[in-house]
């Protein structure tokens, strides 16, 4: 199944980070979860930025569900270039999604993917509204 990242959505950071000799695999590319660990990257820092990390004894996002489209396969050395996109606000969540090129390679689409997530209240363990600044933040 493949799941493509809508037109209505806003840019919300951006980034670059290198592909390391340890994320290749047996085949000589990028293994498949070092793609997920480049979007966590991209979403933790996009959180830290906007001083809205994850809060164990309080309110925060957590994601609820990723997902990845691969479309070419990244190989050593390089520097993977991050887009990520917010859109959709409800009660108490909103998507993320990313798209991963590389450095030297503008608009060639390497992989793209998104994860749900939910504004929570950590300490209940359930969701929580979501505040009226990451709304507007992640509102197209």
């Amino acid at each position: 199944m493949r799941i493509e990242i809508p037109e209505r959505k806003v840019l919300v950071y951006e980034m670059g980070g290198p592909i390391r000799w340890g994320d290749m695999d047996a085949m000589g590319h990028v293994n498949n979860t070092s793609y997920f660990r480049y979007m966590e990257t991209i979403r933790i820092d996009w959180m830290r930025s906007i001083e809205a990390l994850p809060q164990p004894k309080g309110h925060g996002p957590v994601i609820v569900n990723a997902f990845c489209n691969f479309h070419r396969s990244f190989t050593y050395p390089g520097t993977v270039r991050l887009r990520m996109y917010a859109s959709d606000p409800g009660r108490s969540s909103f998507e993320t999604w990313t798209e991963l090129e590389l450095d030297g390679e503008p608009g060639v689409l390497y992989a793209t993917g998104g994860a749900t997530t939910v504004w929570t209240d950590s300490p209940a363990q359930k969701s929580a509204p979501l505040p009226d600044e990451m709304r507007q933040r992640v509102s197209a």
